[in-house]
């Protein structure tokens, strides 16, 4: 749970749910983002399951842990170079794209804006379908996942599955009920360190004290 945290906020998949609730139906942008993040999240345990098979365990303790740190030192070093009250760039990057189309695509959306302001938003399914679309890809090869596969191939598969859907579900959640807000008062920084600091633990636990 932890790590997903750590992850998760502040990442595009956070924000892309953050954006979506912000124009449409906030129950249908997180069935489909949450979905998303648990079939990611199954397919991740998995592949951490056949690692070990593959490479003998203390070899993948090892694997994980040098992940772990690689991706602590990482966030740490980005943290340094930004600026305490920074909005995200991920934040202004999703933002660009779903809020701020293209010009071609902005006349088409202005005319279907125009003829349909009468109608009630994207229908249930719609919306969904979108929003699990963006997260799946957005996800697929994000430090969550790669983090995923190696504590599924150092620990328990089935307790790293649920933590990481009950962590998901936290993010998820707390992204469309109020991601943009949160990202406007807590900066980048702030994340990327408390997220680097856990790695770093993770890292070390697994490298120097996993038997």
């Amino acid at each position: 749970v932890a790590m997903i945290l750590a992850t998760e906020i502040g990442d595009k998949t956070f924000f892309i749910a953050a954006v979506l609730s912000m124009r449409q139906q906030r129950s249908a942008v997180f069935c489909g983002a949450i979905l998303s993040l648990y079939v990611m999240t199954v397919l991740s345990s998995i592949m951490g399951l056949v690692l070990p098979k593959l490479i003998p365990v203390s070899y993948t303790h090892i694997l994980g842990g040098v992940l772990f740190l690689y991706f602590g030192v990482k966030l740490l070093l980005d943290a340094k170079g930004m600026e305490g009250d920074r909005v995200s760039e991920e934040l202004e990057e999703v933002e660009e794209e779903l809020l701020h189309p293209k010009k071609a695509d902005d006349e088409e959306a202005h005319e279907t804006e125009n003829s349909s302001k009468n109608n009630i938003k994207q229908g249930f399914s719609e919306v969904a379908i979108q929003s699990f679309t963006l997260t799946f890809l957005a996800e697929w090869g994000d430090r969550s996942q790669i983090a995923t596969i190696a504590l599924s191939a150092a620990k328990n598969p089935y307790g790293v599955t649920l933590g990481g859907c009950i962590g998901h579900t936290m993010c998820t959640g707390l992204a469309v009920l109020g991601g943009r807000m949160l990202a406007a008062r807590i900066s980048e920084k702030t994340v990327s360190i408390g997220g680097g600091i856990i790695f770093l633990i993770f890292g070390i636990h697994s490298v120097f004290f996993e038997s």
